[in-house]
């Protein structure tokens, strides 16, 4: 399962490697030097905070290295840090509507999956989409790669993933979820809302994370 305290070990691992500080790892990457201290990691009632997607996209651009080589950062520095990493299948968006990619619980199956290597987490069905188009802009943008996991509770407000019985798959955010209507908003503002009745939905799959 992935936790705050790696993900942030990480970026100071990660700036300890180029003889950095965190506070110097921000500034190369073009952020606020106070992005990475100590007192950004809690969150004023005391819930721990996670980094941004963007802010880790920045310092992966600014140190060269790739999502799979920040993730070798992740983990105890006494073991292999690749203990704490799992690969998740992953397909293009466009062609995650195709028969065959998933079975009829929604989860990954068959064959034409790539892989990626991800911090472990605790679902064993999570996969990856990558984002092609602008469909989904600003939010996602073409290259962009989603991960998904089937066994995380959906709450109102969430990003999520979902098939219909028609075959199509689409990236939403879910605005209301009745017992028989599901109220959804495109990320996309010229896309406006979209409402399925629950008989019209295959699955739905809430977004954890994205690769920007």
């Amino acid at each position: 399962m992935l936790r705050h305290p790696e993900i942030w070990s990480a970026i100071d691992r990660l700036a300890a490697d180029r003889k950095l500080s965190a506070s110097g790892l921000a500034r190369r990457a073009g952020l606020d030097p106070t992005t990475f201290n100590k007192s950004k990691r809690i969150a004023r009632d005391g819930r721990p905070r996670w980094p941004s997607t963007e802010s880790i996209a920045k310092i992966l651009s600014a140190t060269g290295i790739t999502f799979g080589e920040f993730v070798s950062y992740l983990g105890d520095q006494q073991t292999q840090p690749t203990s704490n990493v799992r690969r998740i299948p992953v397909i293009g968006y466009a062609q995650a509507g195709a028969q065959g990619y998933f079975d009829d619980a929604g989860y990954p199956t068959g064959t034409g999956w790539d892989e990626l290597l991800f911090p472990d987490i605790s679902d064993p069905n999570a996969y990856a989409l990558q984002i092609t188009g602008d469909s989904m802009a600003p939010v996602y943008r073409d290259g962009d790669t989603v991960i998904v996991s089937p066994a995380t509770n959906i709450r109102r407000g969430d990003r999520v993933v979902l098939k219909t019985t028609n075959g199509e798959v689409m990236a939403k955010q879910l605005n209301r979820r009745g017992s028989r209507r599901i109220d959804l908003t495109s990320l996309n503002a010229e896309h406006g809302e979209r409402t399925l009745s629950t008989d019209e939905v295959v699955f739905m799959h809430r977004i954890i994370w994205v690769s920007q």
